[in-house]
């Protein structure tokens, strides 16, 4: 297998800042937009304590009203950045760049550059072409390379052939900063919301993603879980059901109600990730420690069960922003996570409301490291 040519940090290392888009579209939140700005006032009355933070806003006068709301709010507006950028839709996990470190070549990590996957609405929605230009506006804005991962011709191949741009959102995956990765077969080998068609069956797919995460974002170990959980509108990312909080650590959802439809899924994947090994040395064999994370009860608006999820949290410098649902289970995900982030403030962030648009906190945050 050849030389990465970049990592993707963890999540837990350093921040230069965080970058969110400002809610503009009520249908995102259809009947209950009115408290959404509110909401991410008080996320970025948290963030802009510990670090600097970007925010997208279609035009002036939005970016008036938002630093209205958060100046009520209390927001450090010293540290919150405006980028008049219009956007389809706020979850910039999935459309914002994905900054990575290049790897020179004695191993030593150098500047930052920006992988520019191809973005299109979870291979769902007709509205995307604002939000897919959104990494190539960062790499411009802060003059770094720009990377548009491609799946590579196969050998012998005519010169007619056309190279595949690869279609990935960051709330597909999950990394440990040191070589492995999560992400759910549901999301990325499914023909359903397929997002990369034409890579083949799903063994030639999975192994063509698995090279681009090599070559990109420095993987090395890919563990591939079964499904996503219940009211997902991506069909299976895996920042609901199962994150990383250290390099050898896994919180993994559970739902112990044989009752629920996330049941069974959430076993398979506790299964799965319990059976998983370390392939490198120098813990190869060992497995990763798993930590169990309740699901909060069903969250249902409007006859609609909703992804509600803990593991929907962010992890900034000092602080992990998590979303909590007036629900029994609040506080023992909060103290599940505390002990996973000794180091780090937790803070409860209502999101009852925010989850009406099918995503909460690690949904609308993406991370430029240090």
């Amino acid at each position: 297998m050849t030389t990465p040519q970049t990592r993707m940090p963890a999540e837990w290392e350093p921040h230069a800042a965080t970058w969110i888009a400002w809610p503009h579209n009520p249908d995102d939140w259809p009947g209950k937009f009115q408290p959404i700005p509110w909401v991410y006032a008080e996320i970025v009355r948290h963030l802009s304590r510990v670090e600097r933070v970007h925010i997208l806003v279609n035009d002036l006068a939005a970016q008036r009203r938002a630093t209205g709301i958060l100046k009520r709010g209390g927001a450090n507006l010293s540290r919150v950045h405006f980028h008049l950028w219009p956007t389809d839709r706020v979850w910039l996990r999935d459309s914002g760049p994905i900054f990575v470190k290049k790897i020179a070549r004695a191993g030593e990590e150098e500047d930052l550059a920006i992988l520019n996957w191809k973005f299109n609405a979870w291979a769902k929605y007709s509205n995307w072409h604002l939000d897919d230009q959104l990494p190539h506006r960062v790499a411009h804005l802060y003059h770094l390379p720009e990377i548009k991962p491609e799946v590579p011709p196969p050998p012998a191949a005519p010169a007619s052939w056309k190279s595949h741009r690869i279609v990935l959102e960051g709330g597909s995956i999950d990394t440990n900063g040191a070589g492995v990765l999560l992400t759910t077969e549901e999301c990325l080998l499914s023909e359903i919301q397929q997002r990369n068609p034409g890579l083949g069956d799903e063994t030639s797919t999975q192994r063509l993603l698995e090279q681009a995460f090599h070559r990109h974002l420095g993987i090395d170990q890919t563990l591939w879980l079964p499904r996503g959980c219940a009211g997902d509108d991506t069909h299976g990312h895996i920042d609901d059901i199962a994150r990383f909080v250290s390099p050898d650590t896994i919180l993994a959802c559970v739902e112990p109600n044989p009752a629920d439809e996330n049941h069974l899924p959430l076993a398979e994947n506790l299964d799965r990730l319990h059976a998983f090994r370390r392939a490198h040395a120098p813990n190869k064999g060992k497995p990763f420690r798993i930590v169990t994370l309740p699901m909060p009860s069903p969250v249902i608006f409007d006859g609609k069960r909703l992804p509600a999820s803990y593991a929907n949290f962010y992890i900034a410098n000092s602080l992990v922003l998590v979303p909590t649902f007036n629900d029994a289970n609040d506080r023992r995900a909060l103290d599940i996570i505390a002990a996973c982030f000794p180091t780090r403030q937790v803070v409860g962030i209502h999101a009852v409301d925010l989850v009406w648009g099918l995503g909460t906190l690690h949904c609308l945050t993406q991370q430029e490291p240090a």
